[in-house]
């Protein structure tokens, strides 16, 4: 294996330039959960395209021990922050290590071979430190994907970025190294050891970049980094030289966006946002629009995309339905309630983080009420997504949740949001609401997937959405607010649009016009792809940021 590069597959003459991807994680399927949101769930998808494409590119990560978290249930069926460990048998065997200097420390690293035959994805080198070899502490490395103590992080990084690259040098190295964020940006720094110029490291980096706002990109000191040998041993002075870092403050998106020789954002909106957001830095490389997508073979269900094809409307009805009752049946060993297939159903589901403002619907809690409480146009709502788990505030929010829907037989809350609820959830809904504060949100990929299953967007106008909504015609858009307005204003003015389409266009298309709801279905389907396949994705990049 160290001698053998370990695409098994004669590349296609187009893809045949070699690339090694690095991602901090990768939702590939339910049952390797070293994944925490949509970085992951990009990466995934992308790395089952490589495969179906036939591309000359591998993948490398790290095997994460206890991975994200494991979202279970206290007694009052708030949610707990579970550690557990993961044991994967289908990882092979490589004979591949390397060493990395951690704070002065020598670190093994190992690598696994996730084999593309397992989950139909490009060959995946799986970094660890849990070896006999290190110590405890060193082992602790690769225990936790976003280890809340920094010094972690930074060796994790490390690890990734350093140990990675050394490890596909053994490999026969490759012409481009893609970072899927900065978290690799140690790589670049041993490119620079070894090539000698900040314009051969550029000839062979790119990055994609996926944070649309500067708060957002991770900063470190300078002196701390170097200390831990983030750098890779290169002197002060090429860092500062290379990375234009001369303060004591080290940008890791910034040096990225300066080592790289082009960045993709993650939506045309993003690409926009981004390129104006670091304008005022010299330095920076381009910055395209490489939209995200999703493998639509692994998300979608064959059965509903079988008779949207055929024209088979009531097959596509039929099987809509078998797919609310499978949901429901997780709903209610969940929860205890018993939703209706017949009910029109909302969901929202993804990453509880405070800009997607899970709590939007609740905004007005009387007229929430009179919503739920009505029965001439019956509504159910299921709430899903993984806050940080040691983010207070937003675990709170996730509870609270959990105890509005106690008062209420058409409110769920599910916990356990892996790969598979998901995918679920998403064959499951109606509608897929989405509710971000506009220009937050960078791309989002779950309203895509959501749209390959029959699920009607109801969303706000942000991240991929632009490219794809015709509001009406497939999907439902909530008009912008006045970006002038404060947050709060905001949030108000955003919750009455929602609350108008809900109460005026969803629930009477839904319940009155079934043959206009259908047309809305069928065309959010038809629309979706294929240019939100990740065949597309894939294809561009080796298009716009390899060759």
């Amino acid at each position: 294996m160290s001698s053998i590069w370990p695409v098994a597959w004669r590349p296609d003459p187009q893809y045949r330039r070699a690339v090694a991807y690095f991602s901090m994680e990768y939702a590939i399927d339910h049952a390797l959960k070293i994944y925490a949101g949509g970085l992951g769930f990009l990466a995934g998808s992308h790395m089952r395209s490589a495969h179906d494409l036939r591309q000359n590119l591998i993948g490398v990560g790290m095997l994460w021990k206890y991975g994200y978290y494991d979202q279970v249930r206290n007694d009052d069926q708030t949610m707990r922050v579970q550690f557990q460990k993961k044991y994967y048998p289908f990882l092979q065997e490589t004979g591949l290590r390397t060493e990395v200097l951690v704070n002065g420390h020598r670190v093994v690293v190992k690598a696994l071979l996730l084999p593309p035959q397992v989950f139909g994805t490009a060959p995946i080198l799986l970094l660890t430190t849990d070896i006999p070899e290190n110590d405890y502490l060193a082992r602790t490395i690769t225990h936790r994907l976003y280890d809340t103590e920094p010094s972690t992080r930074v060796a994790q990084s490390i690890v990734l970025g350093l140990g990675g690259a050394q490890l596909v040098d053994q490999l026969g190295g490759v012409a481009t190294y893609h970072l899927n964020e900065a978290h690799a940006l140690p790589l670049a720094f041993h490119l620079l050891a070894r090539l000698g110029s900040v314009q051969k490291v550029r000839k062979q980096v790119v990055v994609t970049t996926h944070t649309p706002e500067k708060a957002g990109n991770e900063e470190s000191p300078f002196r701390f980094l170097h200390d831990m040998g983030y750098f890779g041993g290169l002197p002060e002075a090429a860092v500062r030289e290379a990375t234009g870092m001369h303060g004591e403050t080290f940008s890791h998106t910034l040096a990225a966006l300066r080592l790289a020789g082009r960045a993709n954002g993650v939506s045309q909106l993003h690409a926009r946002v981004a390129t104006d957001m670091w304008a005022d830095h010299p330095g920076v490389c381009p910055i395209i629009g490489i939209s995200n997508a999703q493998h639509a073979g692994f998300w979608q269900d064959p059965l509903l995309r079988q008779a949207l094809d055929d024209g088979d409307d009531d097959g596509l009805v039929d099987r809509k339905r078998e797919l609310k009752r499978r949901l429901f049946e997780v709903v209610a060993d969940q929860t205890g309630k018993l939703f209706d297939p017949q009910v029109l159903t909302i969901v929202w589901a993804r990453r509880f983080a405070e800009y997607k403002r899970a709590d939007l619907l609740l905004h007005d809690l009387y007229r929430f009420n009179r919503l739920m409480e009505q029965r001439e146009l019956p509504v159910q709502i299921i709430w899903a997504g993984k806050p940080f788990p040691f983010d207070a505030k937003a675990v709170e929010l996730f509870n609270s949740l959990v105890r509005l829907c106690w008062k209420h037989p058409r409110l769920a809350v599910l916990t356990g949001y892996e790969m598979l609820l998901s995918r679920q959830l998403k064959q499951g809904a109606d509608v897929w609401l989405n509710t971000p504060r506009r220009l937050r949100e960078a791309s989002g990929t779950s309203g895509m997937t959501a749209a390959m299953n029959g699920a009607v967007n109801l969303s706000i106008s942000d991240g991929w959405v632009p490219e794809f909504a015709r509001d009406g015609e497939n999907c439902l858009l909530i008009p912008p607010a006045d970006p002038q307005l404060d947050a709060a204003d905001q949030d108000a003015e955003d919750y009455r649009q929602l609350m108008e389409i809900i109460e005026g266009r969803l629930l009477p298309t839904y319940y009155r016009q079934p043959a206009a709801w259908l047309r809305l279905v069928r065309q959010g389907m038809s629309d979706v792809l294929p240019h939100f396949d990740s065949h597309r994705l894939a294809h561009e990049y080796h298009v716009l940021m390899y060759q």
